[in-house]
């Protein structure tokens, strides 16, 4: 599902820059099913930046969502990526594949509030002490 590339540090805070912008985008957007879709994104944009920091490069193939996930509770060691991660990834199915789901304002919320976590959890492991954002 991986293969090893290297990224130059350019490259890498790209890919960060891209979830922070996401992030605003986010907290500006007033549709919970749209700000919920936005922050799935966001989850998989910092788990494609944290692979790349650890030379690793995403082969997009049936279940890379999934893996994408698995691998930045892992780099991160924070399990809540794994569980809310695969919770968030089986309503965006649904509503994709299965006629639509309800997203309420308090879900998308909550979400936003999560991933807001997860981006400086993954500052802290990109940048160390150094705050980008």
């Amino acid at each position: 599902m991986f293969e090893e590339f290297k990224f130059s540090e350019k490259q890498i805070k790209k890919y960060f820059e891209a979830a922070f912008t996401d992030l605003g985008n986010a907290k500006e957007i007033n549709i919970p099913s749209v700000r919920f879709r936005v922050c799935y994104d966001i989850l998989l944009k910092l788990a494609i930046t944290v692979c790349a920091k650890n030379g690793m490069r995403v082969r997009a193939r049936k279940g890379h969502h999934i893996e994408l996930i698995l691998k930045l509770s892992d780099l991160l060691g924070y399990e809540d990526i794994e569980r809310i991660g695969d919770e968030m990834r089986i309503k965006r199915n649904t509503d994709l594949y299965s006629g639509g789901i309800v997203i309420t304002e308090k879900e998308a919320e909550k979400y936003l509030g999560w991933v807001e976590e997860v981006f400086h959890k993954t500052e802290r492991y990109l940048f160390g002490g150094e705050k980008l954002f």
